[in-house]
């Protein structure tokens, strides 16, 4: 218990409020660190297990991505919730990275923990910890791998980024199928925006049957059941015009004396819609003169079943109420304008794909619009046989796709598999012998502190972490070449040579969040949870609240 004038100055305000002050604070949020670690530290690295997540409406999610797990649980710590607030932050600036994020700091918690136990005051350790975190950049900086960002460079990186998420055999797949995306969009003129590849699902054969397709799939096909379903050298118009009878904008009424005056007035509403028809018609037939190319419409508005059977007659495949994500993606995959009058109506308007198919999927209907001559717009089409698959695929996805980018934005990589964090333990370790004061304890315990990566890898591969450690340490003195821990078979090896790269802006990213949220934590001396619950209860003075 605390001295009477050392009790917490919110007492005197609010009676209700909960303290934890100095010692009691700080193991607040260690054993909170170090909770929310073990339950991330068995899904690190391609050996890592799975979390199975299960919803109140009982939807099963199987997943080991650190992102996802820590936006699906449900986590009631304030400083649990901090440390994964920032891991998911990690996740939006980089996409990569996440469950490190919460290995790191709950371990630089904990190494600082040793030396604060015995006294030190929880300021110098931070200050050790900058130094450290200063040191280790540089470090970063000496251990990149400037190299040209060639296939077979991005295959490795997007490899190494998947098979944390998915299994090997998938993760390889994936790797091909992701850097096919990345480089078909990519443009050198222009910023890469990963927005133009569609990830398009269909619950459908197995995961490894997921693929690139160089065009655009959507998820409905015609609407009419004599227009054709696969057609060759197809003209592409992508519109936004409205191809049905549509009732006035404005609250109007028309006066009419016969039934003779009615008809006319309903021939010259429907002659509205049908001019616009015929307009498409009439650009077919002169664009389609040699009888050997065809022709696709894809209206973003609606098509009424009269416009449909005048485009069905003159063998016009025509899609409605396209999604209008699609309608940018498609003037992109294809070429031509989205066009949204018909006054204007060209050739050059139009774009251009060597073959439109529909695909039928027991209810579901798919309309493939393939071989397009320069696409800047792409889709992946995942397959799977249930819902949790075909989820987990679109994560992995999306986390391969951010490692491209940023390899391609970092210009370099890294050697993976547990190197850097060797390497910099090592430098560190010299490093401390200049730091003056007890600040080196700091630098001391930042250096142990990353060591958790590669041996959490170890460990979730079934061999001893200590063991690990002490190979990968010696390898590194003998040889002085960055090496990492070999998955499987617990030895000591060249990552970059086997292929395991890392992208450089998720470690740079790594070292300087959780070297600021554990620095903040420590500084932590009081906890203080005061609501209004003070303002709530009934003052016994004052029953009525005057």
């Amino acid at each position: 218990f605390l001295p009477e004038n050392q009790m917490s100055a919110v007492r005197a305000l609010n009676p209700k409020a909960e303290v934890a002050r100095a010692a009691q604070a700080l193991a607040v949020n260690i054993s909170a660190a170090k909770g929310l670690q073990d339950v991330m530290r068995s899904n690190l690295g391609p050996k890592g297990t799975l979390k199975m997540l299960v919803s109140g409406a009982g939807d099963i999610k199987l997943t080991k991505d650190g992102n996802v797990l820590l936006h699906e649980m449900q986590i009631q710590h304030p400083t649990a919730s901090l440390i994964a607030r920032v891991a998911t932050a990690q996740d939006d600036v980089t996409g990569d990275g996440t469950t490190s994020n919460v290995l790191l700091i709950g371990d630089l918690l904990k190494q600082a923990d040793l030396y604060i136990s015995e006294g030190l005051h929880p300021r110098i350790v931070t200050q050790g910890f900058e130094l450290a975190k200063d040191k280790s950049l540089e470090v970063l900086e000496k251990l990149k791998i400037g190299r040209e960002m060639d296939h077979a460079t991005l295959i490795n990186v997007a490899r190494t980024s998947l098979a944390t998420k998915v299994h090997g055999k998938l993760a390889d797949h994936l790797a091909e199928v992701v850097v096919g995306a990345v480089l078909a969009i990519r443009r050198e003129d222009k910023p890469l925006d990963l927005h133009m590849v569609e990830i398009q699902e269909m619950k459908h054969k197995t995961d490894v049957d997921t693929c690139l397709v160089k065009g655009i799939v959507m998820d409905h096909g015609p609407r009419h059941p004599n227009m054709p379903k696969a057609l060759k050298d197809a003209h592409i118009l992508t519109c936004n015009v409205s191809l049905e009878y549509e009732k006035t904008e404005v609250n109007s009424s028309i006066l009419y004396k016969t039934a003779a005056e009615r008809e006319k007035l309903v021939a010259a509403e429907r002659k509205f819609v049908d001019d616009r028809v015929q307009k498409i018609i009439d650009l077919k037939k002169e664009v389609c003169a040699d009888g050997k190319s065809t022709f696709v419409v894809l209206n973003q508005k609606g098509i009424d079943p009269i416009s449909l059977d005048m485009l069905a007659k003159e063998g016009i495949m025509a899609l409605r109420r396209a999604k209008r994500r699609n309608m940018e993606r498609l003037s992109l995959a294809c070429g031509g304008m989205a066009m949204n009058s018909l006054d204007g109506l060209t050739k050059e308007s139009l774009g251009f794909a060597g073959h439109v198919y529909q695909h039928s999927l027991g209810e579901e209907k798919y309309t493939f619009v393939e071989e397009c001559r320069d696409p800047e717009s792409v889709t992946i089409l995942v397959k799977g046989p249930n819902k949790h698959t075909i989820v987990q695929i679109k994560d992995a996805i999306n986390d391969g796709l951010r490692a491209i980018k940023n390899a391609l934005e970092d210009g370099c990589v890294l050697p993976g598999a547990g190197a850097f964090e060797v390497v910099a333990h090592a430098a560190l370790t010299e490093y401390k012998k200049t730091v003056k004061g007890q600040a080196r304890l700091g630098v001391q315990a930042f250096a142990d502190a990353l060591l958790i990566i590669p041996k959490v890898l170890a460990q979730n591969s079934g061999f001893d972490p200590q063991d690990s450690m002490v190979k990968l340490q010696e390898e590194y003195t003998e040889s002085q070449q960055p090496v990492g821990i070999d998955l499987s078979t617990g030895e000591a090896l060249i990552p970059a040579d086997a292929g395991i790269l890392d992208n450089f802006c998720v470690k740079r990213q790594l070292l300087h969040s959780c070297t600021v949220i554990a620095s903040n934590l420590l500084l932590v001396d009081e906890m203080v949870r005061a609501g209004l619950s003070s303002l709530k209860t009934p003052n016994p003075m004052n029953p009525m609240g005057q």
